[in-house]
């Protein structure tokens, strides 16, 4: 039966100064992706559907998604982008909710500095979003988890999801300031996290589950397991790994769970958050 839901991939048609992100080290994911090529994993998975994030920040990508949701009925929900900053973001946020694919938003503030999700600008556009029922995704590196942190706990009513349980230093294995952070995090109920984007932050060419195992030991301990999702992060993921391995060791990993748990976190708890 084919009932799971990717909570987390991108599409995008390659364009090397929007995505300059994507440098030559990840030569092997400077093209499109686009659903044609993601629809053969999830149906060799076992996936039903999945969840379009933005990768460029700018409203042309949410349209973008749109558009491709729209002619694709197995994108079961967008996160988009929308400048939270603005001035008149419940206006914009207004002008997308005519649109019921689109079910939250992300910025992408790895890239901003560690005080940003202090900002006024942006906690407004923050609380802008529980009035039209919209999530957040949480994309930080694990060193702004403090930051995160404020913003959770101030926003006691808005649906949080940590995307790539906030990105720790696996290929050095240093692991404790980030758990310090987690077993925090992990303590509001208002709060999911995303099993996403692990093997990226791991050693890209060597990495084995071994590696990732004290991460994930972290993570299910903190988490209750009506919390967590599975995230691909495809095409990311193909800088350090490929599709089915990704799905591979997680299903090793909850394979001793009860079969209720294990479809938790393959499905029902993304199709919860997101109100798929």
């Amino acid at each position: 039966m084919n009932n799971r839901i990717d909570s987390h991939q991108h599409f995008w048609k390659f364009d090397p100064v929007r995505d300059s992100w994507i440098d030559e080290t990840m030569a092997v994911i400077q093209r499109d992706f686009l659903p044609e090529d993601l629809l053969p994993l999830l149906t060799e998975n076992k996936f039903s559907g999945c969840v379009a994030v933005q990768a460029s920040q700018s409203e042309e990508e949410t349209n973008f998604l749109v558009d491709l949701a729209s002619k694709n009925d197995f994108i079961k929900g967008i996160v988009g982008w929308v400048d939270l900053r603005d001035k008149n973001i419940s206006e914009r946020l207004r002008h997308f909710s005519s649109n019921k694919t689109i079910k939250g938003f992300r910025h992408v503030v790895q890239g901003e500095a560690d005080d940003f999700m202090f900002r006024e600008d942006f906690r407004n556009g923050i609380a802008a979003l529980k009035p039209f029922n919209y999530t957040y995704d949480i994309l930080i590196f694990e060193r702004q988890l403090p930051a995160a942190i404020s913003l959770v706990k101030d926003f006691p009513n808005q649906k949080f999801v940590i995307d790539h349980i906030a990105k720790p230093d696996i290929k050095s294995g240093n692991i404790d300031s980030w758990k310090k952070g987690i077993e925090e995090i992990a303590k509001h109920e208002n709060v999911w996290c995303k099993i996403s984007g692990m093997v990226t932050e791991a050693d890209w060419k060597n990495w084995k589950p071994e590696d990732l195992k004290p991460y994930l030991d972290v993570i299910f301990k903190n988490f209750p397991v009506d919390k967590l999702m599975y995230g691909s992060d495809w095409p990311v993921l193909n800088v350090a790994s490929d599709y089915n391995e990704v799905v591979k060791t997680l299903e090793d990993y909850i394979s001793k769970f009860s079969v209720e748990d294990q479809n938790k976190i393959w499905f029902e708890n993304a199709n919860f958050f997101y109100s798929l």
